[in-house]
């Protein structure tokens, strides 16, 4: 091979190695990405648990912690609290606020911290004592369920059937929710989205039960009653919207539910807080999207040991082509050899 062969093939050498470690390096950077995603997503939804607000939550009605009122404790800290809001049979359990807008609170948490997650919050154009005939409540709607994201689930005929009511604190009792119709509608429906009261209270709930998906006739609500709506966004369409509605009761209800509801793996409880933010269907496909880029790496790395493995056939340690010696002929010690010696002669200190 010429001088100029070998340096051609050193020069393709090189560049295959390079472009291998460039695909590496991508494909490690990706893999990074993801698991950096992931795990930023989980503790976008960890520092939305409802848990991390529960010493403020109001038991029953008069009770104190320090003679101070526990939901007071955190309206010292943000005065925008209002109300305490409970789903029962959900992992809706949460403080309410009020801002003097409806964009402060969807980065904003209860306790007035910025937060991507937000705050449960009450329009800002309804009464903050909920006097309004309607009073429309928002939450994010977080894939792991946290803030807004269980409303969803009423969309199930059997879900709403069985989970019918929750509680509502504000102005120091403890109101019973009672839900008695679930909304699929768009962000554009200004309609059930702005909130009426006083004579126009009949065609508001009018409006309610005509586009409602689910209906429980066996709650009655009059144009004399309060109601609140609970709206998030929806996964089921583009701009749609969620909207949970209960009628405000004098007395709340025992939460008798079992815990919150859970989408959790049982088969690998100590990874279970990953199924709440994305479900398994979703998990399954990012491991299976996943497989290729592995494979990639593996095959990649495989052909690169290959490579270097592969041994130099043809070729003497000096790069000089071998003649293969036959019986019969004859070796010199310089390497060389001459064919028909009858003999085979190696250098002093060699291996016969």
């Amino acid at each position: 091979m010429t001088a100029k062969a070998r340096f051609a093939r050193a020069v393709i050498a090189a560049i295959s190695g390079a472009v291998d470690l460039v695909v590496i390096l991508v494909v490690m950077v990706l893999l990074a990405f993801s698991g950096y995603a992931i795990w930023d997503s989980g503790r976008i939804d960890q520092q939305a648990e409802a848990v991390h607000y529960q010493a403020y939550k109001p038991v029953a009605d008069g009770e104190t912690r320090d003679g101070i009122s526990s939901l007071d404790d955190l309206s010292a800290l943000n005065p925008d609290v209002t109300a305490w809001l409970s789903v029962y049979g959900t992992s809706i359990d949460y403080p309410v606020v009020q801002g003097e807008d409806n964009i402060r609170y969807l980065k904003t948490d209860a306790t007035g911290a910025y937060s991507v997650s937000g705050a449960i919050f009450v329009d800002s154009r309804n009464a903050p004592d909920f006097a309004d005939f309607a009073t429309v409540v928002y939450g994010h709607h977080m894939a792991g369920g946290q803030m807004f994201g269980d409303i969803g689930l009423f969309g199930d005929p059997d879900f709403f059937d069985t989970h019918r009511s929750g509680s509502l604190y504000f102005a120091r009792h403890l109101h019973g929710l009672e839900f008695f119709a679930f909304v699929h509608t768009s962000a554009y429906d200004d309609l059930l989205l702005s909130g009426y009261g006083g004579s126009e209270a009949g065609s508001y709930l009018d409006a309610i039960l005509s586009e409602a998906v689910h209906v429980r006739d066996s709650v009655s609500v009059t144009p004399d009653d309060h109601i609140v709506l609970l709206s998030t966004c929806s996964s089921r369409t583009t701009n749609g919207r969620d909207i949970l509605i209960g009628k405000i009761v004098d007395e709340a209800q025992p939460d008798t539910s079992d815990e919150s509801t859970s989408t959790g793996i049982s088969w690998i409880p100590e990874f279970s807080h990953l199924s709440r933010l994305w479900p398994p269907s979703i998990w399954l496909v990012v491991a299976l999207a996943s497989i290729p880029l592995w494979l990639l790496l593996v095959l990649l790395l495989t052909r690169d040991r290959r490579r270097k493995d592969k041994p130099r056939r043809g070729k003497t340690d000096g790069g000089v082509p071998a003649v293969p010696a036959r019986v019969g002929d004859e070796v010199s010690q310089d390497g060389g050899g001459r064919l028909g010696g009858g003999r085979v002669d190696v250098g002093e200190g060699g291996h016969g």
